[in-house]
């Protein structure tokens, strides 16, 4: 049997995969169907009956096109191809019919809804339904869920499509949501009241195609034609995803996934899309200088006077953070090595090898996850260091891959095989039945957790043999935004960060993770007065992510473009012009005037940052001999999910949710 089969829609004929869906099947022939339940990354449910077609030859009833293949579809009486019509008089009286059912408890409340203007409902409402109601008896009402601090429900607006069960039992992995009860009694419930315990559960407000469950923290605060939308990258972890920021004059009101099969498929993370409070609250506006042991608000020609002052004819250094935009780290780059002076960007002591992408951006892409048979991680949680990474890596299990772990014991949404917790484990790898390689392709994915060792060089050479010995792919999972394009623009030196910490003057570009010890000057530039700025001498305040334009480059080596949203707060600068100022005042005058000149002057020194959106491929160096292994269990990179950088920890609801998720820890028990 071919894998393409001929159809006819609508008079137009086409040629499909047979295993294709009727609804796929439209969509390739330019037709609309609507749906509410059809999701295409959920299983198929069938339940919502919006979706009907009517196929010639087939039983006198319209048929969902959701849960019926083209292969199903018989051919005509002289072997012509099946005929399917979607806007045949029997089509629109029974879509007509489908949405006056869905209708009949449905309270009508689209003037106080705050999925008005965007609600599936109500566009299909007007596209296939009637322009009046025969019902007259009294509406059902149900009882609102309490799912925690991020999700409203309104469950009266519920048509049960049960998109949000799916998505947290197949997706996310939890099993509070279900559904209980028939007919009019049928209701999606939670498990013994529960709150939800995922990091992908705000998902769901998406995929409702009604008002019932909706964003808590944005509620009543605007309307979708009031916002201004822009289209940019995430930088709550290393994944890259493609998100959406909402914008009301300057405020940040909300952010939103956007599609891109590449990194974040449609999801994100709970920490990405409602930290956006965060951008509002301790944000530094305006410079700062010590004086007696206090900080003091200065001009901009003063700041810049005093940070100039303080870095004449002394040894410095510069640290590259977390959140830092590459061309801010290739501008704090050029001015270290005009001054004699070093950079380093791996301030949580990663033995990531300078100069070797493969070593620090890995050789396979996060697509590969989706085919891998095999996957191996080693030292990483990535349920919490790249939440939407980890949903890929359940999507490969439910397929059949294995899954093994060298490191903590953690809850990772899926079954797999715990070879240990340290270094030791590697030899115990092919013992336990992990055998990467051994059905198909394999991956072995490393995280912060083991290279952050004393040992983490030798760990990450080990890795690579195991990966090189089964043709696995090797992923280096970071926890940092920033990290791989500053490695791309060389921001390392030779003694790593101890080397960096003994400078006399300490450059810190928005590195908030790490304790700069007593002694040397501190220049702080960030948007946030968090950690940095409160071991600073002087304070130069910067832009966050969504208030300039910068190029991130991801875990897997993609380069991506986050564009300005919004503006910086009172006399903030944009990160790259501040460091270009300083230049000129220190004496050693950068080579650019605009950001395009400086992005060329990159691309020049770094190649592969001029390709964007797309994932090159790195050959391996010669790894040498593979090392002895030290002892101890892998650490853990990322321990508390909702405080990892200052944006975080500024936002008042991410403080609640870490508290919540503190409250949830079984706690120690005294003995009797």
């Amino acid at each position: 049997m071919s894998d393409l089969k001929k159809i006819v829609i609508d008079g137009n004929e086409i040629e499909v995969p047979a295993a294709m869906t009727l609804i796929q099947a439209c969509e390739e022939a330019g037709i609309e169907i609507p749906r509410f339940c059809y999701h295409e990354r959920l299983s198929i449910a069938g339940n919502c009956r919006m979706c009907l077609v009517e196929v010639v030859g087939g039983p006198p009833k319209p048929a969902a096109s959701c849960a019926m293949q083209v292969k199903d579809l018989r051919p005509g009486p002289e072997g012509q191809p099946p005929q399917v019509r979607t806007n045949s008089p029997m089509v629109k009286k029974a879509r007509e019919g489908v949405m006056e059912f869905l209708l009949i408890n449905h309270p009508l409340d689209c003037p106080i809804c705050d999925q008005g203007g965007e609600c599936d409902l109500q566009d299909q409402a007007m596209a296939y339904g009637v322009d009046f109601s025969r019902y007259r008896e009294p509406k059902r009402a149900a009882v609102d869920l309490d799912l925690g601090p991020l999700v409203e429900t309104h469950m009266t607006r519920c048509i049960s499509c049960t998109r949000c069960v799916r998505f947290t039992t197949e997706v996310a992995g939890i099993t509070q949501m279900g559904q209980t009860g028939r007919g009019e009694d049928s209701e999606i419930t939670s498990y013994l009241g529960e709150t939800l315990k995922s990091n992908l559960q705000g998902n769901i407000i998406d995929l409702c195609p009604v008002g019932a469950l909706v964003s808590k923290p944005y509620a009543f605060t605007a309307r979708p034609w009031e916002l201004g939308k822009t289209e940019t990258i995430d930088v709550m972890d290393a994944l890259g995803s493609s998100i959406r920021v909402d914008t009301k004059g300057r405020e940040v009101m909300r952010i939103m996934p956007r599609n891109h099969d590449g990194t974040n498929e449609e999801w994100i993370s709970d920490k990405t899309r409602f930290v956006w409070d965060g951008l509002r609250r301790q944000r530094l506006d305006r410079p700062y200088i010590r004086e007696n042991g206090k900080l003091r608000p200065a001009t901009w020609p003063e700041a810049l006077s005093a940070a100039a002052s303080a870095m004449r004819d002394r040894k410095v250094a510069g640290l590259v953070g977390d959140l830092v935009s590459t061309e801010a780290a290739y501008a704090l780059k050029s001015l270290m090595d005009a001054m004699g002076g070093v950079t380093e960007c791996r301030t949580d002591g990663a033995k990531l090898p300078a100069g070797d992408r493969a070593g620090y951006a890995g050789t396979a892409a996060v697509e590969d996850i989706d085919t891998a048979r095999s996957i191996l991680l080693v030292g990483t949680d990535p349920s919490v260091e790249a939440p939407v990474l980890n949903a890929r890596i359940r999507k490969a299990w439910l397929r059949g891959a294995s899954v093994g772990l060298i490191g903590k014991a953690v809850d990772l949404t899926y079954d797999y095989t715990h070879v240990g917790t340290g270094p030791a484990a590697f030899a115990e790898i092919e013992k336990s039945g992990f055998e990467a390689g051994k059905d198909g392709p394999a991956l072995v994915i490393v995280g912060m957790g083991a290279l952050c060792r004393d040992d983490g060089a030798d760990v990450l050479k080990v890795a690579r043999a195991a990966a090189e010995t089964s043709n696995a792919g090797l992923l280096i999972l970071h926890t940092a935004a920033a990290r791989v394009g500053a490695m791309d623009v060389a921001a390392t030196c030779e003694g790593g960060i101890a080397e960096a910490l003994s400078a006399e003057v300490i450059y810190n570009l928005g590195a908030d993770e790490i304790e700069i010890p007593a002694g040397p000057f501190v220049i702080y530039q960030g948007s946030h007065g968090d950690r940095g700025a409160h071991r600073a001498d002087l304070i130069l305040p910067g832009a966050a992510w969504t208030e300039e334009q910068g190029l991130f480059v991801n875990t897997e080596g993609r380069p991506q473009l986050a564009l300005r949203a919004g503006f910086a707060p009172g006399e903030a600068k944009e990160n790259w012009a501040i460091l270009r100022a300083l230049s000129a005042e220190v004496g050693y005058q950068l080579p650019f005037d605009s950001l395009a000149q400086l992005r060329r002057a990159m691309v020049e020194a770094a190649p592969q940052l001029g390709e964007i959106d797309q994932v090159s491929v790195n050959t391996p160096a010669p790894r040498g001999e593979t090392p002895a292994l030290g002892s101890g269990d892998f650490d853990l990179a990322v321990r508390e999910f909702y405080l990892t950088n200052p944006i975080a920890r500024a936002s008042q609801l991410m403080g609640e949710l870490a508290a919540l998720a503190k409250g949830r820890e079984p706690q120690p028990i005294a003995a009797e």
